[in-house]
């Protein structure tokens, strides 16, 4: 079958060529004087295809092209591959004191119950840094970016939405700073963590004037004048008395529920984030987590059972659901007679439960 860009001779009259164009049953050949010659497609004989020609013209571009010999360089004649352009540094006095910031802008401020938004890592110093930025929904940790960043550079390390909030309420940046083809003072590394209250994300004073941006942002400081902000550091008291509350657990005793009011006395809060009720979970399954929040939603519900029209919200995130699932089936199971729904989407997201004691 003839194809655009096939070498062909006609098959009843002399003459022949490259074929330029095809319509319908006509190709339109162009000969050696250049003119293009209409001829029926079949009264045309391929001498050689497309891509026979294109192969035999590079070889014979790469055989014969020429070669300046060694004696006969000149500077001007040496040329070597562009290289990609380097981003110029620039340095400044109070850049060597390491800070770095994370901040989330809404893509839509105007409609925080729908809009996506962004995360950005700024660093302003005068160092490269390597960092790894991570959520924990509660249960265990995830990367969501790894890589470097340029000094006195912010760049864009996620965007979400409102159904990845509750994944958001632990976040942690863990750095190592430097400095390339020059000499520095040294940074320790670190890893710092901060939690975050879902429920801002909906507010829009939680959005503020900032020195990075021109619009309002949540901005979290990482690093303030090289001091990290919240450094995690393994507390072994903490981590003791959370060995004795794993016991607690096993043995039936019980710990006082924390509790919390707004200051217009709404519905009480009663927050189930593992990390609200206990310091440490080490050694803990998540099985034994999980318990020991239904044990703590159960304890609050009797505490409560003679307040009738009570209204308790039990915060207990999105996540994979299976907490939530649980409070579903103790409440139609143990306590069918109390009234329960999704707390207020605005005050707390898809991650409470409001219910009444009746």
């Amino acid at each position: 079958m003839v194809k655009v860009g096939d070498k062909v001779r006609f098959l009843n009259s002399v003459g022949g060529g490259i074929v330029v164009k095809i319509t319908k049953d006509i190709a339109l050949v162009e000969e050696e004087d250049g003119f293009e010659t209409p001829v029926l497609v079949r009264e045309c004989v391929v001498i050689e295809s497309a891509s026979t020609l294109k192969n035999d013209t590079k070889k014979h571009t790469e055989t014969f092209a020429y070669k300046t010999p060694a004696s006969e360089m000149t500077d001007e004649s040496i040329t070597t591959e562009e290289e990609p352009e380097k981003l110029e540094i620039i340095e400044t006095v109070e850049g060597d004191r390491l800070n770095i910031v994370l901040a989330f802008l809404p893509e839509n401020q105007k409609s925080l119950q729908n809009t996506r938004f962004d995360t950005y890592l700024i660093n302003d110093s005068n160092y490269y840094v390597f960092f790894s930025y991570l959520i924990n929904n509660g249960y265990q940790w995830k990367t969501i970016y790894s890589g470097s960043v340029e000094p006195n550079i912010q760049i864009q390390v996620e965007n979400f939405g409102k159904e990845d909030l509750n994944e958001h309420e632990r976040i942690c940046i863990q750095y190592i700073a430097f400095k390339q083809d020059k000499p520095f003072d040294l940074k320790n590394p670190a890893s710092v963590e901060h939690r975050i209250d879902p429920v801002k994300f909906y507010k829009l004073h939680s959005f503020r004037e900032n020195e990075y941006f021109d619009e309002d942002a949540i901005v979290l400081n990482i690093v303030k004048n090289d001091i990290p902000e919240k450094q995690f550091i393994p507390d072994a008291s903490k981590i003791e008395k959370a060995i004795r509350s794993k016991k607690a657990i096993d043995t039936g005793e019980k710990k006082p529920v924390t509790k919390k009011k707004h200051a217009t006395e709404g519905p009480l809060e009663i927050d189930l984030h593992i990390n609200e009720l206990l310091d440490s979970t080490a050694g803990m399954t998540n099985k034994e987590i999980l318990e020991y929040q239904l044990s703590k939603f159960r304890e609050t519900l009797e505490s409560y059972k003679g307040e009738k029209g009570k209204k308790i919200v039990f915060i207990h995130g999105k996540g994979d659901g299976i907490l939530r699932k649980a409070i579903l089936t103790e409440l139609r199971t143990k306590y069918k007679h109390y009234d329960y729904q999704d707390a207020s989407f605005r005050e707390y997201g898809f991650g409470a439960t409001q219910i009444t004691i009746r």
